[in-house]
């Protein structure tokens, strides 16, 4: 290996994920699902050992470091909001995080918003939407190469765009957040209502294969308010390209062509439908992400994008 490589941390809810690169390969990649739910000390210990791990395995120290993290944070890097652990809220994140890695330069971003930097990177679209359906709706959107909107400007928070108006509560208080609509577990709900009975995530895929039509109508009112979405997105910003990922919509075969036809049905005179394709990185976005921060802030120490706030009346799937 080079004497230091470039490290990406996708913290989640459930696991958190690492990634190493020198300037020509992945020379590793590993993973840690957290221990029961306790306290964010517990969690940090637990993060730490993990680090240390990695370092030892690889026996040279990191050159940059980005994470991925889906917690809400001020502007004096302590956490406001983060559903999957709330026992993180009041975390100090630039004193959890920086003490990790005390060799290399350390910058964390919204778990979307790299999202959408390593599908940019993978797709060599400078201006491209990145959707992840997943628990929650997360994305970002990147303009001319970087992450939109920028600096100290808060996340893209696609997942909280109201896509309709009487439709059912969101986390973050208001009716008819995309979040609300169109999540895994929303369209769960949906699946359920309409079958009249309880749905689970293979029930779905398996009935979405037969063509059951309460499978299908269950999808499509998903497909269709992410499409609305894109098409909103697509008026305001001119992205050029649309990528759908995330755990949930990467494992419903032709879930991006679905979103595709909806695109194309609200698509207006005089403006194309935006292309929409799957996502390259499938579930690994963020974590690819993340290693392009590293990259970033190891060519630039303060690069224009860094996220060190994020709305507090943002809630991240």
């Amino acid at each position: 290996m080079d004497s230091a490589g470039y490290l990406g941390v996708d913290i989640g809810g459930t696991k958190v994920a690492f990634r190493v690169e020198t300037e020509a390969e992945c020379v590793h990649e590993s993973a840690f699902a957290w221990d029961p739910r306790h306290s964010a000390a517990r969690d940090l210990r637990q993060l730490a050992d993990a680090v240390a791990e990695v370092r030892a395995r690889l026996g040279a120290p990191f050159r940059a470091v980005g994470v991925a993290m889906p917690a809400t944070a001020g502007p004096d890097e302590r956490v406001t909001a983060w559903p999957s652990r709330p026992e993180w809220t009041g975390t100090d994140l630039g004193a959890a995080l920086r003490p990790l890695f005390p060799e290399a330069a350390v910058a964390w971003a919204d778990d979307g918003d790299l999202g959408a930097l390593a599908e940019s990177r993978a797709a060599g679209c400078d201006d491209l939407l990145y959707l992840g359906v997943g628990t929650g709706v997360g994305g970002g959107l990147v303009l001319r190469g970087e992450p939109c909107p920028g600096i100290g400007r808060g996340s893209f928070e696609v997942g909280h765009v109201v896509v309709e108006l009487s439709g059912p509560r969101c986390g973050c208080g208001r009716r008819g957040c995309l979040q609300a609509v169109a999540s895994g577990p929303a369209t769960l709900r949906r699946a359920h209502r309409l079958r009249g009975s309880a749905v689970t995530f293979d029930d779905l895929l398996t009935a979405w294969g037969d063509g059951r039509p309460w499978a299908v109508t269950a999808l499509r009112g998903t497909c269709r308010a992410l499409a609305a979405a894109a098409v909103g997105v697509q008026e305001l910003l001119r992205p050029r390209l649309v990528r759908v990922g995330g755990g949930f919509a990467s494992g419903i075969p032709g879930f991006a062509g679905l979103v595709a036809d909806h695109v194309t049905e609200l698509a207006r005179p005089g403006l194309p439908p935006l292309p929409v394709e799957q996502a390259a990185l499938g579930g690994l976005s963020s974590l690819h992400g993340a290693v392009s921060l590293a990259r970033l802030i190891a060519a630039r120490p303060v690069p224009d994008f860094v996220q060190r706030e994020k709305s507090a009346e943002s809630l991240s799937g």
